[in-house]
């Protein structure tokens, strides 16, 4: 099912014939014991198709497409690893969501991140890791062009521990609970940025 229609309500489930290279499609599955059209959750991308291969790249609930711009987790952290290689960053947790659109503000990408180490410039960090999502997804950079639909990142810096924090007060600490990396919706930042407004003000 292509990435893109998963949220619409009658996606099309597409054949093995009519897919292409290097787009990312929701995996589906129907059998004769009972499952229609089931969602496994995971995305996928045909390296190849003679023979037809595919490669894991994201769960469906973790992409960015509030404005057409399928940013998924494998796009997310290349842009990540190659910012923080530009700029000496470390970072040992991040999240980003949506910013939606505003009156006359357009929309954007919130990221949050927890920085082992911080970047000497977070501007820069910034900048590379939006050029890097132009360069790697198409339809990001469209959207970025001249900031047509979407608007530079905006970058927040959380304290040491936030992403610790969060999990443990949703109940989630352990190895078998990860941080989700993208959501479609503000759900997780603003549960985060919330959480660490209500800290400051504590203090």
């Amino acid at each position: 099912m292509p990435l893109a229609e998963l949220e619409q309500a009658h996606p099309r489930a597409l054949s093995l014939a009519e897919v292409e290279l290097d787009k990312n499609y929701a995996l589906i599955i129907s059998t004769n014991g009972g499952l229609w059209r089931y969602k496994i959750g995971d995305t996928v991308k045909f390296t190849s198709k003679n023979p037809y291969r595919i490669k894991i790249t994201g769960r469906t609930k973790h992409f960015i497409n509030a404005f057409g711009e399928e940013v998924i987790i494998e796009n997310a952290e290349t842009a990540i690893a190659h910012a923080c290689q530009q700029t000496g960053a470390i970072i040992s947790n991040f999240t980003a969501g949506p910013i939606y659109l505003t009156g006359q503000q357009r929309g954007g990408h919130e990221w949050v991140i927890e920085f082992e180490k911080k970047p000497e410039s977070l501007p820069l960090f910034t900048e590379v890791l939006d050029r890097k999502l132009q360069e790697i997804n198409s339809d990001y950079e469209a959207k970025r062009h001249q900031n047509l639909a979407l608007q530079s990142p905006l970058v927040q810096a959380v304290p040491e521990g936030t992403f610790y924090n969060w999990l443990k007060k949703k109940g989630k600490l352990g190895g078998q609970h990860k941080v989700p990396r993208l959501a479609n919706n503000r759900e997780y930042l603003d549960d985060i940025l919330g959480m660490i407004a209500l800290e400051m003000g504590q203090k």
